[in-house]
């Protein structure tokens, strides 16, 4: 059965009689557009049997969306008035398939496996607010290792930053964290007067795959210490900017020279299996993956 999705008028009318204004504090911006929230759920590709993790419902036009679609919706939201909302406005628009939602009043970048194992999500569908976009996606990650694929609308800006890749002018920390956990890519532009307030800039949906870290013989942490070390002074050679990290230049040398990295090289140029490759080089590495 295709859910009863909510329009500019429903959305502002619910707004209005739960006494919501749009934060910037929380990055609210609703979508209001029907088409909009039916393409984020085609795009994310979900098969009859996943489990949907949903951050930032809102006032729940994704949700209605995903509900059809997946076995079940975890739903997790910070406003205790949307929160307490949506389980209402999933049995008014969405018939018997508001079953399959379990709403979560909590902060995404808290949340735990433990919380959300029944059952444990698949997929991550989400219109993530634009100030905490990114330690969401990489928290969620790290913490639900049941997550095999997802689909996200961020800032149009940000959405680049996540699926560059080394030599582009937006390529960092973002790029390679996540390529540490999944294979990404662009999955299109959405316009900005699809939200209520419209922001001053377009989204962008990045879908990617969860695959298998890079190496096995080394732990995330060693290595995101690495890029975060190589890209707080970007503009500087590795032998430079990994001084700190490794005790001195000539021993962030060595390590690069083991890893088969050029010491004059700068982080930018490196993918993220070169970064593993390094902290694997260091002293102090072969501590278990994690």
């Amino acid at each position: 059965m295709a859910a009863d999705l909510l329009g500019p008028a429903e959305i502002r009318e619910l707004a209005a009689r739960l006494g919501v204004n749009p934060t910037k504090k929380l990055g609210q911006n609703f979508v209001h557009d029907p088409n909009t929230v039916r393409r984020i759920v085609t795009a994310a590709g979900l098969t009859p049997d996943d489990v949907a993790l949903e951050v930032g419902p809102g006032l729940g036009s994704l949700t209605l969306a995903l509900l059809p679609a997946a076995a079940h919706v975890h739903a997790v939201e910070i406003d205790p008035v949307l929160a307490g909302a949506l389980p209402e406005t999933a049995a008014g628009h969405a018939g018997p398939e508001a079953g399959r939602l379990t709403v979560h009043r909590a902060d995404a970048l808290r949340i735990t496996a433990t919380e959300l194992a029944d059952p444990p999500p698949t997929t991550l569908v989400a219109n993530l607010p634009y100030n905490v976009a990114v330690p969401v996606v990489l928290h969620l990650l790290a913490e639900l290792p049941t997550l095999r694929h997802g689909l996200v609308m961020v800032q149009k800006e940000v959405a680049d930053r996540l699926v560059a890749g080394p030599g582009s002018k937006v390529y960092g920390i973002p790029s390679v964290k996540l390529a540490w956990y999944a294979r990404s890519r662009a999955a299109g532009r959405v316009p900005p007067n699809v939200f209520w307030p419209v922001p001053n800039v377009d989204s962008g949906l990045v879908a990617f795959t969860r695959r298998e870290p890079p190496r096995d013989d080394v732990a995330r942490q060693a290595v995101f210490a690495v890029v975060d070390a190589a890209f707080a002074q970007r503009r500087k050679t590795l032998r430079a900017a990994l001084a700190g990290w490794a005790g001195g230049p000539d021993r962030a040398a060595a390590a690069l020279t083991a890893a088969g990295v050029d010491p004059g090289a700068r982080g930018e140029s490196l993918t993220v299996e070169q970064f593993a490759a390094i902290a694997a080089s260091a002293p102090s590495a072969g501590s278990a993956a994690q």
